[in-house]
């Protein structure tokens, strides 16, 4: 016996979220009732990311209906994709809901609420089509939990997933113990430019990527800078321990933060993303490195720092001031790192001053909201609490990159604020695993808290 064609209820948040969502269901058949596309009339306003996403979907059924010549959708429109689009649909179509449906329970009884009458859609559905399994597609766990009470199948929507289960992201990091060598006993070793290079053959080896992170033994910390069919090669990193070798006064504390220390000042690496908790120290990295490619040694002619403002993309007119001041409260990150930074050695007040005003002028805050359209040239871009974008926003960040500039990622997936985002469809997520095998791109994720031993402990132990 086979298994049964199946009819997807889409919940309006899963269009909000993903306006291609309705591509994504290969053969089988997708349905919007009439509460969601009300709720889309209702949303379709305005220059968030959610009001785009809404305005998208109601120009894909548009294009549809004009390449179909439909005028009446009681039969449904066949899902095809528009063109520039490549998402591997099937053969499903699209329908619609035409009439009413009819408070099939007691505790359905107040049909004025969205949730209740998509869940008499889907009741009013399971009766017509027998035949078909009907599955209710939302990411409201709580709209999830009624349909199980009331024997509805439901699913979270989960072609948004970088990957299965957040265990299996890229760390950035290798560890090998002090038997590497005799592993490798055909290693091939030279000195380049100052720095010591090694090659060997992976053999049966897999998961070497681009500028991963190696650490051998107790002592050896190397970036991998080439990855062969047969062989990879690596580059022993910087010392960033010693007082001598500092960036902007700021030494690494642990092996982490020396690797994203030699990460942030490869010239060859355009893309950094770095993930830890809090404390570890990823802000005040990034903009170390940021401070001394852009006033030391010229680099980038400024930093630029951006954020999500949660709720994300909103209008942020109601606060007082410019740009920067409106960005203000969401940026006491940023103000905190940079009071660490602006220790003047000499001249007191007068010289914090006078350093203050030096940075203010390389130093721009900007809304996240406005970067449409914009391009940046020899900029160092920070991204802050990463975390909380789409990775749909992710993408129109990233190609904001002009020639000369190097963008930073910096995040806590277990921070994220942004309504229906998750660990694994966050677009920090997406952006590591999907900049892993390219050459010009480096991760690591930061483990120890530095911040002090109360935030370490707290960490831990809360």
């Amino acid at each position: 016996m086979g298994l049964k064609k199946r009819l997807y209820i889409i919940d309006t948040n899963v269009l909000m979220h993903d306006p291609t969502a309705i591509f994504r269901f290969e053969e089988h058949d997708v349905f919007l009732p009439m509460m969601v596309l009300e709720e889309l009339d209702a949303a379709k306003k305005g220059l968030s990311e959610v009001a785009r996403n809404v305005r998208q979907v109601s120009r894909f059924v548009g294009e549809m209906m004009q390449r179909q010549h439909a005028t009446r959708l009681d039969e449904g429109l066949e899902l095809q994709e528009p063109d520039g689009l490549d998402l591997s649909a099937g053969t499903g179509r699209l329908y619609f809901q035409t009439t009413m449906p009819d408070t099939h329970s007691s505790l359905l009884r107040d049909g004025s609420f969205a949730d209740n009458e998509i869940l008499s859609t889907a009741l009013s559905l399971q009766d017509a089509y027998p035949d078909k399994s009907i599955v209710l597609v939302s990411k409201d766990i709580n709209l999830r939990i009624k349909a199980a009470i009331l024997g509805v199948q439901a699913e979270d929507y989960y072609n948004d997933r970088a990957l299965d289960d957040l265990s299996l992201l890229y760390r950035g990091l290798r560890q090998h113990g002090e038997d590497f060598w005799d592993d490798h006993p055909q290693i091939e070793s030279w000195s380049e430019n100052g720095r010591t290079h090694y090659r060997f053959g992976r053999g049966r080896e897999n998961n070497w990527y681009p500028n991963q992170c190696v650490a051998i033994g107790n002592g050896i910390e190397a970036l991998v800078k080439s990855v062969g069919d047969d062989s990879v090669m690596l580059r022993l990193v910087d010392d960033y321990y010693d007082g001598r070798k500092n960036v902007w006064g700021i030494n690494a504390r642990n092996r982490e933060q020396n690797f994203a220390l030699n990460l942030l000042m490869d010239p060859e690496i355009d893309f950094v993303t770095l993930m830890g908790t809090a404390g570890t120290g990823k802000t005040l990295l990034a903009l170390a490195t940021g401070l001394a490619q852009t006033m030391d040694e010229k680099r980038y002619s400024e930093i630029v720092v951006t954020r999500a403002t949660v709720s994300i993309g909103e209008d942020i007119g109601y606060l007082p001031g410019t740009e920067e001041e409106k960005m203000t409260p969401w940026m006491g990150a940023l103000t905190d790192n940079l009071e660490v930074l602006t220790q003047p050695q000499e001249g007191g007040e007068w010289g914090r001053a006078a350093t203050n005003d030096l940075l203010a002028s390389r130093v721009k805050v900007r809304a996240m909201n406005f970067m449409r359209g914009r391009t940046f040239l020899n900029r160092f871009v920070i991204i802050d609490e990463a975390q909380n974008i789409t990775p749909k926003q992710m993408k129109a960040l990233l190609t904001r990159a002009g020639p000369g500039t190097k963008m930073v990622c910096i995040g806590n997936v277990e921070q994220i604020d942004t309504p229906y985002l998750t660990e694994t469809t966050s677009g920090l997520t997406f952006a590591v695993d999907r900049f892993k095998d390219w050459d010009h791109a480096g991760h690591i994720t930061l483990k120890r808290g530095e911040r002090s031993r109360l935030a370490h402990y707290a960490s831990d132990a809360l």
